[in-house]
Order: structure tokens, then C-alpha cells, then sequence
């Protein structure tokens, strides 16, 4: 247990660390407040001590931790609500709500291998665990086991009908190359979880996802009402705060699109918005305030070592993206990929080899990438800027014309270099445009 508090006390130092980095680089202090989760979270450990047998006080506290998790994209209550529910599964092992929730909790954790184990124990001890089986869903689909994921949702399906069974579906409607399916089972996700009182917070999700859903197809005032519907929903919701600057870059209104983002972070600082952020800057030409965002992505993805690996793959997309760091790009695209052979482990593999020079090696995992037929435009960009290096300028067109057509939006810098690509490539290829599409 002293092993665990070490570490627990690092990750709150860990996070402590990036709200600070966070006022150097705006100035004001940042304050968390105690909300009524954390009086949950409280009330359970109290419960525990008086009881330490209580299993349903472990997985009640693990609950607890796993909302603060979904909240506040904070990974160090992940893993301790996976200690509270291996002290659960430990004291009753064949609690079927406990591995279930262990499961999940080893989910959000990028442990997909052994999420997929626990889930797969939890449905022997409950086939009728409509959740083990969504959550076995979502590990396989990470995993790029689409068959096994698409059989899974099926089962939780069969077994109940609610906004968490049609946002997991949607998400494989999306990599199927079906995104107005995936908009239908998400606009029924939301309307079920408002019928049905729903938390908040997860019918803002499934509302930010179908924003998201919308702002891929190029969809951006339909993006923006759903991002809009998130917040009211649920006030201050981080994502939903992400995707109205991501509109509002994509209209141009770039000091609306800091702001927001850098109210995201304030809420979360997750890489993603940093990234944005210093783009926006350096679309702006303000290379020092860019450097500095792109100071705080590494930041954070130092202070994940502390745990699960859960921000790998955007790091490694951070280093290819901006031609910095390509062979750690590379080493981390190749360890995700060893693990999990899904759509953007393949098109990340595929960007790095591509990034280190190896343009005609990533050929191999680009195609895979598009296997599914994923409407992507980061897929396709990338797909077209990898032939062009690869000397095939038809192909390199055909798919740099699918991203600009998908989204002419779908990239504040990315946009720009696959129209300048596209119009190079209109005057035929030269040596020197091949070279410098790497």
C-alpha cells in the first residue's frame, strides 16, 4: 500500500505541476474546487474505513473515482479506481459488478488487452451484463478486433437499448465509413438519456460526440449547435469547450478559438488543446506563444510515464506533425502498434515512417489504415501526402482532393499545405515538391 500512496502522491504532484506551467503561461491562479463527486468520493471512504469489507462501498468509491476521471481528464483517478476495484475483486471474486468495472477502469487506462480479459471474465459471471459487453466492445475496437467489437456491441444491443449502447455502436458506424449512422445512433443516445435522467455529464458527452461527428463531414454550423447543446447540458464541460474552438478556428475567429481552448485546459490539460492552441499561435505567426503550448504537450507527456502509457499516440502525432522528434515519433507509433492494430495505429505508423523518410515503407500501413473506408480527413491527407513523397502524384491528388472535400476545414495548418499540395500537384510533380512533402 505504501508503493501505491508514493505513487498516488506523485501523479497529484504530476498534476499539480501542470496547473502551475498552466498560470506561468496565462498568469492567473488556478483554483479546483471540491464538487459533489468528490463529497462522494469522501463519503465511501469513510464508509470503507468503518467497513473495510464492503464491497459495494469499493466499487461505489471506484464509480466515484472513475466519474472525477471522465471530468476532468485526470488519469491518476483511473488507476485509483482500478486499486479500489482489485481490492473489490480481491475480497469477493465473483462479484460480477466489480470485474466489470475493473474492466473498465483498465479500458480508459489503454490496458485494452487485459480490459478485454476482465470484461470477458465479467460476462461469465453475468451474461447478462449488457455493460461487461460494451465495455469488451470497446477494447476490442481499440485493439482494431472490429468483428469482435461489432459482435459485442450486438449482444449489449440485444440486451438493453440506452444512450450508452448507441454512443458505443456509433463509434463503429464511424471507423465503417458510416458517419450519418453514427450521427442517427448518437442523436438516439441523447434523446434516450434525457428520457431516461442520464448524469449530465454523459449526455454531454454523446452531445459533444455528435459535434464532432458533424465537424468531420465538414458540417461546421451543425458542429457548433451540438457543442453549443454540451455546454448547456453540462456547464463548463471541457470537450464540449475543445470543439467550439476548433469551430471557431476553422471560421477564422481565432482570439475566440484561444479563449476557448484555453478554458478547456484550464479544466483539463490534455495535449490535444495544447497542440491546437500553439497551431493556432503559429498559424498567427506568434512562435514564441506556440512554443510555449508545444513546451506544455511535453510536459504532459512526460508527467503520463507516472502511469499508463494513455497519451502515447497523441505525442507521437504531436512529434510527427511538427517535424519534431520523428524517430521518438517512430519508437512510440511502433510500440502502439505492437499492442494495438487499429485504424490510427496503422495511419500513425504510417505518418512516422513517412516523417523519418521511409515514405514507400509507409505505403503498407496507409492502405490499412483505409481498409475500413474511415471519412477521415486526417486519414486522407495523410494517405495523399505519403503517395506524393512515394512519387505517385495521381493517387497523391486523389486523396488530397478527399481531405480538402471531406472538410476544407479539418486542420488549421494541415488545410493550408494540402491545398498548396494539391495545386503543386496540378502543374505535375517535382523533385524538389516530393522532398519537401516529407
Amino acid at each position: 500500500m505504501q508503493d501505491g500512496f508514493v505513487w498516488q502522491s506523485r501523479v497529484f504532484m504530476a498534476r499539480v505541476g501542470v496547473f502551475a506551467m498552466l498560470a506561468v503561461i496565462w498568469g492567473p491562479t488556478l483554483a479546483l474546487a471540491q464538487s459533489s463527486e468528490d463529497r462522494f468520493v469522501q463519503r465511501e471512504q469513510r464508509r470503507i474505513q468503518r467497513e473495510p469489507g464492503n464491497v459495494g462501498a469499493y466499487v461505489r468509491l471506484a464509480d466515484g473515482f472513475i466519474r472525477k476521471a471522465r471530468e476532468t481528464a485526470d488519469a491518476g483517478y483511473l488507476a485509483r479506481a482500478e486499486q479500489a476495484l482489485r481490492r473489490a475483486v480481491e475480497i469477493a471474486p465473483d462479484h460480477a459488478g466489480a470485474a466489470r468495472h475493473l474492466a473498465y477502469a483498465l479500458s480508459a487506462r489503454h490496458d485494452f488487452p487485459a480490459a478485454v480479459v476482465q470484461a470477458e471474465k465479467a460476462i461469465a459471471l453475468d451474461p447478462a451484463d449488457a455493460d461487461a459487453h460494451g465495455v469488451l466492445g470497446d477494447a476490442s475496437l481499440e485493439l482494431g478486433r472490429y468483428d469482435r467489437a461489432a459482435a459485442a456491441y450486438e449482444a449489449m444491443m440485444r440486451l438493453k437499448g440506452d444512450l450508452a449502447s448507441y454512443s458505443r455502436r456509433s463509434g463503429l458506424k464511424n471507423l465503417m465509413g458510416d458517419p450519418r449512422g453514427a450521427i442517427a445512433d448518437l442523436e438516439r443516445a441523447v434523446l434516450l438519456g434525457m428520457a431516461n435522467g442520464q448524469p449530465r455529464e454523459s449526455i454531454a458527452w454523446a452531445e459533444w460526440q455528435l459535434g464532432a461527428e458533424h465537424f468531420a463531414i465538414g458540417e461546421i454550423e451543425r458542429a457548433e449547435a451540438k457543442f453549443r447543446a454540451a455546454l448547456e447540458t453540462y456547464p463548463g464541460y471541457y470537450r464540449a469547450l475543445g470543439g467550439l474552438g476548433q469551430v471557431r478556428a476553422a471560421q477564422g475567429r481565432d482570439d475566440e478559438a484561444v479563449r476557448l481552448y484555453r478554458e478547456a485546459l484550464a479544466v483539463a490539460p490534455v495535449p490535444e488543446y495544447a497542440v491546437a492552441l500553439g497551431d493556432i499561435h503559429a498559424k498567427q505567426g506568434r512562435a514564441a506563444d506556440a512554443r510555449k503550448q508545444y513546451d506544455l504537450v511535453e510536459h504532459i507527456g512526460r508527467l503520463n510515464a507516472l502511469g499508463a502509457a494513455i497519451y502515447d499516440r497523441e505525442l507521437a502525432y504531436f512529434y510527427a506533425d511538427h517535424d519534431l522528434k520523428v524517430d521518438v515519433a517512430l519508437e512510440l507509433a511502433q510500440r502502439e502498434i505492437a499492442v494495438r492494430q487499429d485504424v490510427y495505429g496503422y495511419d500513425l505508423l504510417a505518418w512516422a515512417l513517412h516523417k523519418t523518410g521511409r515514405s514507400r515503407e509507409a505505403l503498407a500501413p496507409m492502405a490499412e489504415a483505409l481498409r475500413l473506408g474511415t471519412r477521415d480527413a486526417k486519414l486522407f491527407f495523410h494517405a495523399g501526402m505519403i503517395h506524393r513523397a512515394a512519387g505517385d502524384p495521381e493517387r497523391a491528388r486523389e486523396y488530397l482532393a478527399r481531405a480538402l472535400a471531406t472538410n476544407p476545414h479539418f486542420h488549421v495548418l494541415h488545410a493550408a499545405v494540402a491545398a498548396r499540395a494539391l495545386e503543386e500537384l496540378a502543374t505535375g510533380p517535382t523533385s524538389d515538391a516530393v522532398r519537401a512533402a516529407r
